[in-house]
């Protein structure tokens, strides 16, 4: 299922036409036809997730900016960085990129007019589904011309979600799994999300991926008539069970809460839509398997 969605969504992101000999349209996440240069040499990113996935791709040694929020690889943190929410546009516009990178997770749509005016072609990668975020680095290495190198990183990748499907695709029963981002409010995520792909490949049942909202906030409520069996989040190394039962006393009713099966995960394997989030299935597979063997 994940490798057809690939194919199809590169289908739908293959170059449209040339216009001419310097230009070629390209159709990006936002379903927009960008006008791209042939030749690219000067990358600006609008997020980690996209600067990884350009590296990812081939083009570290394109990329002449990041975010305020970059920190991965460590190589970009020598290079300089502006805010990205909002979008500081003379900090950007003063590096003379050839290119914007974007993505559809994190940054504003309404960016692309300001960019327009600016004459610097912004380009946002799709980033909703794990098979998305293979399909970008394969789209950014063929705008880059760097294909070879984006299709090996992508087999390392493929192997290692194919290993990962191989592990659990004769399981029977899947422990039920809540993810959160924080111990206090209760953010999650909603349908068409790249984490309950995630959770599925680690072996389990994402217990918010049907609801009908993007980015949903959960109430005690909702936690307690789920009853997972497993708690996952992005909740800090300082985490304790007893901190986050402070919020949410009612929580000792809980299956994952009675058996100890609460767990904290590091958030840039999660929360970044880049190629680390397949290192993120696997450490929630481990946390997962981990889990059951407390039953």
């Amino acid at each position: 299922m994940i490798w057809a969605a690939v194919i199809a969504l590169l289908s739908a992101c293959q170059p449209a036409s040339q216009d001419n000999s310097e230009h070629r349209i390209v159709t990006d996440g936002l379903d927009r036809e960008v006008r791209l240069p042939v030749t690219i040499n000067r990358i600006a990113t609008l997020a980690p997730g996209v600067t990884e996935i350009v590296v990812a791709a081939g083009g570290l040694e394109r990329i002449v900016g990041v975010s305020n929020a970059d920190n991965y690889p460590p190589a970009v943190l020598d290079l300089p960085n502006y805010p990205a929410l909002p979008v500081n546009f003379e900090a950007v516009t003063a590096l003379e990129p050839d290119i914007v990178f974007a993505t559809t997770q994190v940054n504003n749509s309404r960016d692309v007019s300001v960019f327009e005016s600016l004459g610097i072609p912004v380009f946002y990668l799709p980033s909703r589904t794990l098979a998305d975020v293979l399909a970008s680095i394969e789209m950014v290495g063929l705008i880059l011309g760097t294909s070879e190198t984006a299709s090996e990183y992508l087999t390392g990748l493929r192997n290692r979600i194919s290993a990962l499907q191989s592990q659990h695709e004769l399981t029977d029963v899947r422990p039920s799994v809540l993810f959160l981002i924080s111990t206090e409010t209760l953010h999650s995520f909603g349908p068409e999300s790249y984490v309950h792909d995630l959770i599925e490949l680690a072996g389990g049942r994402s217990l918010t991926a049907d609801l009908g909202v993007e980015t949903p906030i959960l109430s005690d409520e909702f936690v307690l008539s789920e009853s997972p069996d497993v708690i996952v989040g992005t909740f800090g190394e300082a985490f304790t069970l007893d901190r986050l039962l402070e919020h949410h006393p009612t929580w000792t009713l809980v299956p994952a809460v009675q058996r100890s099966r609460v767990f904290t995960i590091e958030a840039d394997l999660i929360l970044r839509a880049g190629p680390r989030i397949v290192e993120g299935a696997e450490h929630l597979s481990s946390l997962i398997r981990q889990g059951q063997s407390t039953q």
